[in-house]
């Protein structure tokens, strides 16, 4: 008389083979969410630098002293926080009774200014997976 059912090594196989095919899809998870995260870091850069140029550059002649969302209208007021919550030129946050110090991925470099007018500049943003993204002014 012969018994149905699975072998002991059989349930083994198949147990290895789900806990590697679950490793596999967590860790293609996170590249997938890292890659994620710095394509928005590289779209908000570009954002602010066209509309730095094309817009605040074109009207004004000079780049400012700092940017957001009231020098940069043109832009979406979102793409001025990164993809952790801490938005452009923002140096604390608090937490409760708590104020702890950040940094946002995004920086925004003026130089040589004189009074409030700047010639030139630079963009960053932190990349997880790649050298730092950087766009520099047209104009010096």
């Amino acid at each position: 008389m012969r018994q149905r059912g699975f072998t002991v090594i059989e349930l083994v196989v198949v147990t290895i083979f789900l806990l590697f095919a679950g490793l596999l899809f967590f860790v293609q998870k996170h590249d997938i969410e890292v890659a994620s995260a710095d394509n928005q870091r590289k779209t908000a850069i570009n954002a602010m630098y066209y509309s730095l140029e094309n817009s605040f550059y074109a009207k004004n002649n000079y780049y400012p002293t700092e940017i957001n969302e009231t020098v940069l209208p043109t832009m979406d007021a979102a793409l001025f926080t990164d993809p952790n919550g801490i938005k452009l030129g923002q140096t604390s946050q608090t937490d409760g009774d708590t104020t702890v110090s950040v940094q946002s991925d995004y920086r925004y470099e003026p130089t040589n200014c004189v009074n409030s007018k700047c010639k030139s500049y630079t963009l960053r943003a932190d990349l997880q997976n790649e050298a730092d993204f950087i766009k520099s002014s047209l104009h010096n």
